[in-house]
């Protein structure tokens, strides 16, 4: 059908129609606000990449938390029978707890909590606290400490290995230091979730009794225990209270070396004294002797570092890094800190390796539009393009929490 000006009405209905379903009719009629919009969305995208977190692997966060508890001399039967299961009773009737495993060794025993994803981990760190707190009527009177517990991931491991070295000086000396003073530091760091130290033990005296001396002095293990723990009580004495003056009452009543030990009195009667040294070996120790590790065939203690869940990982490492000078100063002369074990070298390998594949693919991709075109405008625009979907790919992923990981590289 036409009009008195020749004008094909339906031809004009049409087109019409075909301009609206057009999305790409607004950007080209206006150039200036496609090249604004574009170099937004391209800036947008470089601060995404950057804020990222980076990871070997997709981060999963397990709701875990890990109970400990420590009873000194129980077998790891007694432990499991007295310690593990009056604790597993309680903790298994948290609601959400999808599974419970516990390892029991001598003196000590472990359990992990593992709760449904949909439950909050510090919701469930108030339901373990109260679960421990009703188990306490059932646990032994004896146990040193109250049960602990810590947020864990199963999934997690260590970013940065850190091993601490000495040729003169004790490894116990060595652990010390770290565990009073390098751990607490390292959990200062923006991105540390964790630092664990192993390969040795605190210092400690230790007293090897011999059981025929015992046997033939009338005394029990059980008499020894107490005469050795009551030498080494730090209690209140009082005071001197005068009209002018008052003096408190102070005793030192820590024995911290051997020595102070051998001298100590298990028995007087009938002008016969008995001391420690008749009936035991006592010398400078360590609390557990079957801990120990090595670095570069000398004796080391091991610092292994946790990350956060959503900590990048190598900014948390560089983070690391630099405060080592630091940490140096605040060892022993003798003590050297040496990297261990870095798993941010294979992550950033992976990210440069991305990098250049990207370039190479962007590249590829321009040289094949060029090849077949023979234009240098759709060329340019292929080299333009590519960098902006890449852009926007770095805002979703960070919208939606994702990270740069092996996997995410490989779609990208």
């Amino acid at each position: 059908m036409s009009g008195g000006d020749g004008t094909s009405i339906g031809g004009g209905v049409k087109s019409g129609i075909g301009d609206r379903l057009n999305p790409c009719e607004p950007f080209i009629r206006r150039p200036v606000a496609t090249t604004l919009l574009a170099l937004g969305m391209l800036i947008i995208g470089v601060v995404a990449y950057y804020a990222l977190p980076v990871a070997s692997m997709p981060q999963v966060d397990f709701p875990t938390i890990r109970v400990s508890a420590s009873r000194p001399g129980a077998d790891p039967e007694t432990m499991a029978a007295s310690v593990a299961a009056p604790l597993e009773r309680r903790l298994g009737a948290i609601a959400g707890v999808t599974e419970i495993t516990s390892s029991s060794s001598q003196g000590s025993t472990s359990i992990s909590v593992q709760f449904d994803l949909k439950r909050k981990i510090d919701k469930a760190a108030q339901d373990v606290q109260a679960a421990i707190n009703a188990s306490m009527a059932d646990l032994p009177s004896d146990m040193p400490t109250l049960p602990t517990f810590r947020k864990a991931n199963p999934a997690a491991q260590p970013i940065l290995v850190l091993a601490l070295t000495s040729r003169t000086v004790a490894s116990s000396e060595i652990y010390d230091a770290a565990d009073t003073i390098l751990v607490q530091r390292l959990s200062q760091v923006e991105g540390v979730a964790d630092v664990s130290v192993s390969g040795a033990d605190q210092p400690a005296v230790r007293v090897e009794v011999d059981p025929a001396a015992v046997a033939s002095a009338g005394l029990t293990l059980e008499q020894i225990r107490q005469a050795v723990a009551g030498a080494n009580v730090l209690t209140p004495l009082g005071s001197f209270d005068g009209e002018k003056q008052s003096e408190a009452l102070a005793l030192s009543g820590q024995l911290r070396r051997a020595e102070a030990y051998k001298a100590l009195v298990i028995r007087a009667a009938n002008g016969t004294v008995m001391r420690l040294t008749d009936i035991a070996r006592v010398y400078d120790g360590v609390r557990n002797t079957r801990a120990a590790a090595s670095f570069d065939g000398k004796p080391a203690i091991i610092l292994n570092i946790t990350r956060a869940a959503n900590a990048n990982v190598v900014e948390t490492v560089q983070r690391v890094r630099a405060l080592l000078p630091e940490l140096q100063r605040w060892l022993p002369a003798d003590v050297e800190i040496v990297v261990m074990s870095d798993r941010t070298t294979m992550i950033r390998a992976s990210l440069e390796d991305m990098a250049s594949t990207l370039l190479l693919s962007i590249a590829l991709v321009m040289g094949v539009v060029y090849l077949f075109l023979g234009r240098a405008v759709p060329t340019l625009a292929a080299g333009v393009t590519i960098p902006l979907a890449f852009a926007g790919t770095f805002v979703g992923m960070w919208a939606a929490g994702f990270s740069l990981d092996n996997l995410s590289i490989m779609a990208l």
